[in-house]
This record gives structure tokens, C-alpha cells and sequence, in this order.
């Protein structure tokens, strides 16, 4: 299976200065490789045939005419080969010459799109050799044809930009889009991506899943930096997979020094970079997922908008050729992926600084989400049950940063840890001294008593501990806190995180309900990381009366296994109902919620992913296990997020009914379950 993929790269040949023979050479090397590697489509740099730095040279015919047999024996050389081959050459045509990308597949030339933009500033001239593209934009140029496909060459008959290079004829225009599988690539050149509406810009969304940059970009200082920033960025704002592929080793050195900067992006993320100032030729690979671009495309209506002009994308894009190339190359993900598969998709990546950044970013969003909602009720109060487990501190952690924002004391915030029937020691005591360090209103009230009561009246077995036994200590705490929020006129603070919401797993009615949850789009696994951060990073001078500081606490608290803790301890008073016993690890769950919330990907190939990214961790077996019980829990547990209360949106994904996801309460799981009993 290709899951969606598309195996590119980017090949940076060593060059010689008009040395055709040498570098058709080079080019041909790196075919053979990228061919072995199962490679669908492979860049060469801007004018990589005769090199960059020809200047007046492009002024010599004996130079012209190597090039073009040089070319022709490339493509001679793709004969019986899977892989699609973009190279720079000059090519000249009515006269004029331009510069171009060549593609070939297959022993044929299927397209050559000219250079829009031509820079003559600082230390470029390029109009001093070649001509711009834009001779094929004008007004009123012919269009229309028709395909001719002669099984080797694929053209547009009577299109005027038919040209005979290298004894085939082909079209020569900056409109054309090229298709291989189900995987459409537009093509720009160098500066023509520098511009303030670069022609990706339009290749995208008339169809192109993929652009093509071959470039040559000399290094000077910090430009690098900005280079790879705007690549990132475009590839975002197109929503595509962006192959950027710059001239290398070998160019002349006379006034100015090509690093071969090669990067791959893929909608706003750094795939694949190489390692630029090699002296030797250099690849690199990266699988694009085009099935992740499609579904990001479709769900972004504002993708296709309109030109400046108010020409809307689908008129421009009628200006396309579209170039059938046929097959991508037949490639085996399953026996190696050039892609990173992040195990921890909701963790905040990058150094220590920016893991810094990012993590006081999160908790100022919720600070602020609360914070506002106060500030608009009038509300000075706010109550929260306090578990001594992850949700409920880091709710904790949340509203104390809320209540200094506001200026209000901390003694504002009633924290209540109720006691039941399976409370340890542990959980309890972190509880009350993270109350006593966090300088809040503490208070205590066993639901044990309540619960008898409860079990008598409505005639329940206590020593059958089933859901019952469960939900009636979740619902007696919900009762607490809301009605001492009566009392108190405050807000109940919900603690429940989206984990817990994708899964179900919580008491309807119980911990599902609050007045504003601070947590609902924070994944289990990222508010363990929070609750560390916080541990090491704020409260520092914080201590309990017990003399326990709050860094103390926190981390003692991300070390407790997670529990509900609504069944009696074990012999040794420690936890007993382990929640991932129950229902699997937290750190699969998320990965699942992730990859299905954000990219809308199928069971098989969310199971192909997460065998890829917890390698080494958990067996295909478990993850399978796993697997079948999220779907399972998934779509039968939408009722519970259909009522959630109102929260601010954290992460990439929400399950807020009012915002990001709506879905039917009674949506049937057997589609996903079918395709899971045949992995």
C-alpha cells in the first residue's frame, strides 16, 4: 500500500562550469540512486545541465547545442525507469532563450516550463541572457488543442507553444501542471518563488499537490534562515509539498559561493534538509503525504480563493495544461519511510527555549480563557475539585495564573478534595499541600457518607462494585462542587481534558460537567509534559505547610499512575484501578486522536504510522488492541461531547459541538471496525 505517500527527492550533483559531458554524468548517478530508492519524483538544480554561472557563455551556440544533446541523452537514460526527472537546462525557442525546467519520464520529455522572473539586482543579470516566461502569458495566447499522446511524448496538438527539442515535441509554458499517479507537481523557478505572489501561488490551487523549485540561491550571510523560513511558509499557505533544490559544489566561485541548499517541506513543516558547502553530490528523500494535503485542502474552504484580480481559482486554473505522466514508481513504505513519525504529536518540539516558550504559551491560553470568562460573569470565586491528579492540578495551576491576571487573590479559588471510596494516601496528601503551596482555600468533604445513603435508597449492593459503584462517587463530587459554587457564587472549573472527551471516559453528568473547562482541548500527554514544565518552572518559592515545595508536589503528581481511584485500594493502600489497564496507554490514544482529527486517516493507516513511531515500544498486536477499542469508545461516546461545557481551544483539535467537530450521536462504528479485522 502507498498510504497516501509520494517518495521525492532532491539531488544536488557536484558541477563543472559548461562542462555538459561531466555533469550530464553527475545527473545520470543520481537517477540510478533515486531510482533504487523507489523514487517517484527527483529535482536537479537550476540549470544544473551547464551549470549556473555560464554568464556570456549562454551566448555561445557550440555551448547550446551540448546542452541540449546532454539533455537528450538524459532522457534517453529514464528509458524503463519509474522516476519523473525535473533538470534545468537553456532552451532556446523562436529565437529567444530561456530557462528551464526539463521534465522526463521514461525515455520522453513531457513539458519545459520557462523562468518567470528574471533578477537583475545586486549581483544577478539574468536578462542580459535569457528571456522572461511571461511571452507565454500574454493576452489572448491560444490555449485550447488537442492531447496527443504518441507513447512517448504527451503534448497539447496546436497549442502555440509547441516546440521540437531534442528531436521530440513537446509544450514549452509556465502553465502547465504535470501529473504522476494521483499526484499532481506545478513547477517554479528560483526567483520566480521571491516574489510577492510567487506562481505557486496559483499552481496550488488549481491542482498542484506538489511544487517544484530548481533553484540557484548563492549563500551570503543569514539568508539561509529566511530562504528556509519562506519555503516553510509557502508550503503552508498552499498547502502543499514544497521541493526546493539549489545549484551546489562546483559553480564558479568568482564573485559569488552555492551552498546546494536542498529542503523539503510539507504544508507549513520541515521535511528533509541536506547539509549545504558539501563538495560531493548529495540527496535527500522524504515521503509527502498527499493523501494529508488533500483532506487539509478540502477542509480549508478558503483554500482556492481568488486571484487579485477577483478571478476566482477555478477560472484560472482552466489556464493549466495538465500533463498525464502516468504511474508513480512502485515503492515499498512498509520496508522504509523517509518521513519523521512523531510519537508525541501534541508536545511542543523544538530547544529547550522554544519547548519553553511554547509551554507558557498554552498555559496563558487557558489563564486567559478562564480570566475572561470571570472577568464577563462578574465572578470572583472559583471552585475546583482537586484530585492530586494530573487534571485537576494542572486546572489548578491554571486558575492561580487566571486569578494574578486578574489581580484577585489567590484565597478566591476554593479547591475541595473529596475523599470516596477508593482515595489513597498519596493522591490525597499532594492534594492538600498543593492547595497549601498554591496559597488557596482548602477545603475537605468525604462523598463517602452521601454515597452510602445513596447506594440504600436507590437499594444498591455496595459490595458489587460495577458502574454504579463508580458513577455515583463521580456524580455526589459534581454535586459538591456545583452547589458551593451556589453558595459561594463562584464558577465551577471543569478538569476533564480531551483525552478523557475523545474516549468517553468519564461519568455523564459527573466530571463531564462544569462551567468552563479549562482542559477540554489539552491530550493527556501533553498536560503531564505542562504539569512538569510547571513543576520546574513556576511556584519555585511555593511550599506546603509539611514543608513540601510545590516543585516537590508537581512532580510527584506526574509520577502517580492515573486514576480515577473509584475502587478501594489494593491490600497496600496503593492504586488499584489503573486507568491505562483499562482502557490503553494515553500516549497511543493521543497519537490516534491526532492522526484522525487532524488528517481524517483511515485505521489501516493510522495503525501503519503508530507501528512506525512506538517501534521499539509496543508490539503490532497491542497497538492493534489498542486501536480497535479507541474506534470503538470513539464513535459510541459522542453523546457526552455533544453537552460539553464551553472551553477554550487549545491544540489542533477540539471537540467542541459549538466549534471544530459536530458529529452524530448514533454514528455507526462498523465501517472502521470492518477495515481494522483486516490488518
Amino acid at each position: 500500500m502507498d498510504y497516501g505517500f509520494f517518495r521525492v527527492a532532491a539531488a544536488v550533483p557536484r558541477v563543472k562550469v559548461a562542462d555538459v559531458d561531466f555533469n550530464r554524468e553527475a545527473i545520470c548517478r543520481l537517477i540510478d540512486k533515486v531510482e533504487a530508492e523507489g523514487t517517484s519524483l527527483v529535482v536537479f538544480p537550476e540549470l544544473s545541465i551547464t551549470g549556473y554561472t555560464c554568464m556570456d557563455l549562454f551566448g555561445q551556440d557550440l555551448l547550446l547545442e551540448k546542452s541540449d544533446e546532454a539533455v537528450g541523452k538524459i532522457c534517453w537514460y529514464t528509458r524503463g525507469k519509474h522516476v519523473t526527472v525535473v533538470v534545468g537546462a537553456p532552451v532556446r525557442f523562436r529565437g529567444r532563450l530561456y530557462n528551464c525546467a526539463v521534465v522526463i519520464k521514461n525515455g520522453g520529455i513531457k513539458g519545459i516550463v520557462p523562468k518567470i522572473y528574471l533578477p537583475t539586482y545586486a549581483e544577478f543579470d539574468e536578462s542580459r541572457w535569457f528571456a522572461s516566461g511571461s511571452d507565454f502569458l500574454s493576452p489572448g495566447r491560444q490555449v485550447s488543442g488537442r492531447f496527443v499522446d504518441d507513447g512517448r511524448n504527451y503534448y497539447r496538438d496546436g497549442f502555440d507553444s509547441d516546440i521540437k527539442y531534442c528531436g521530440q515535441r513537446c509544450n514549452i509554458s509556465p502553465n502547465m501542471l504535470f501529473t504522476v499517479g494521483e499526484t499532481t507537481f506545478g513547477i517554479e523557478i528560483c526567483e520566480d518563488f521571491w516574489t510577492p505572489i510567487p506562481p505557486s501561488s496559483f499552481l496550488a490551487p488549481s491542482g498542484a499537490q506538489v511544487i517544484v523549485n530548481i533553484s540557484a540561491s548563492n549563500e551570503v550571510m543569514a539568508k539561509h534562515h529566511q530562504r528556509k523560513e519562506l519555503i516553510s511558509n509557502q508550503s503552508g499557505r498552499t498547502v502543499s509539498g514544497y521541493i526546493y533544490c539549489s545549484a551546489g559544489y562546483g559553480e564558479s566561485t568568482m564573485d559569488t559561493v552555492y551552498g546546494g541548499a536542498s529542503i523539503i517541506c510539507e504544508n507549513g513543516s520541515l521535511i528533509a534538509e541536506n547539509k549545504r558547502f558539501q563538495m560531493d553530490d548529495s540527496i535527500i528523500y522524504a515521503d509527502l503525504d498527499i493523501g494529508s494535503l488533500n483532506i487539509q485542502r478540502q477542509k480549508k474552504n478558503s483554500f482556492r480563493g481568488m486571484a487579485p484580480d477577483g478571478t476566482s481559482a477555478s477560472e484560472y486554473s482552466s489556464l493549466y495544461s495538465r500533463m498525464d505522466l502516468g504511474a508513480a514508481a512502485p515503492t515499498d513504505f512498509e520496508a522504509k519511510l523517509f518521513r519523521k513519525v512523531e510519537p508525541h504529536p501534541f508536545l511542543p518540539e523544538g530547544d529547550s527555549l522554544e519547548i519553553a516558550k511554547r509551554s507558557r504559551e498554552i498555559l496563558r491560553i487557558q489563564a486567559t480563557g478562564l480570566a475572561a470568562r470571570m472577568e464577563h460573569i462578574g465572578c470572583e470565586k472559583a471552585v475546583i475539585g482537586v484530585s492530586g491528579g494530573l487534571d485537576s492540578t494542572l486546572a489548578l495551576i491554571v486558575a492561580s495564573m487566571a486569578f494574578d491576571k486578574l489581580g484577585i487573590p489567590r484565597s478566591g479559588i476554593i479547591g475541595i478534595t473529596m475523599p470516596g471510596l477508593g482515595t489513597t494516601s498519596r493522591t490525597k496528601s499532594n492534594a492538600v499541600d498543593l492547595m497549601e503551596a498554591l496559597g488557596i482555600t482548602a477545603k475537605e468533604i468525604s462523598v463517602v457518607p452521601a454515597v452510602e445513603q445513596h447506594f440504600k435508597d436507590i437499594g444498591h449492593d455496595p459490595s458489587v462494585i460495577d458502574a454504579t459503584y463508580e458513577n455515583a462517587q463521580a456524580r455526589e463530587r459534581t454535586q459538591i462542587l456545583m452547589d458551593i459554587a451556589n453558595q459561594e457564587n463562584g464558577l465551577v472549573v471543569g478538569t476533564g481534558d480531551l483525552s478523557e472527551l475523545a474516549l468517553g471516559w468519564c461519568t455523564y453528568n459527573g466530571d463531564h460537567m462544569s462551567m468552563y473547562g479549562v482542559n477540554a482541548s489539552v491530550p493527556k500527554t501533553l498536560i503531564k509534559h505542562l504539569v512538569r514544565w510547571a513543576a520546574m518552572n513556576l511556584f519555585p518559592e511555593s511550599r506546603s505547610g509539611s514543608g513540601r515545595s510545590a516543585t516537590e508536589i508537581l512532580l510527584d503528581v506526574t509520577e502517580t499512575p492515573i486514576s480515577p481511584e473509584l475502587m478501594p485500594a489494593n491490600e497496600g493502600g496503593e492504586i488499584k484501578q489503573k486507568t491505562e489497564d483499562l482502557i490503553g496507554p494515553y500516549e497511543l490514544h493521543d497519537f490516534f486522536i491526532y492522526n484522525l482529527m487532524c488528517y481524517g486517516y483511515s485505521p489501516s493507516k493510522i495503525f501503519f504510522l503508530a507501528c512506525r513511531a512506538f517501534e521499539g515500544g509496543y508490539d503490532k498486536e497491542t497497538i492493534l488492541k489498542w486501536l480497535k477499542k479507541f474506534y470503538w469508545r470513539f464513535l459510541s461516546q459522542q453523546f457526552k461531547r455533544s453537552c460539553m461545557p464551553d472551553g477554550p481551544k487549545i491544540c489542533q483539535v477540539s471537540f467542541s459541538p459549538r466549534g471544530d467537530f459536530r458529529m452524530p450521536s448514533d454514528a455507526k462504528v462498523k465501517l472502521w471496525m470492518d477495515e481494522l479485522e483486516t490488518l
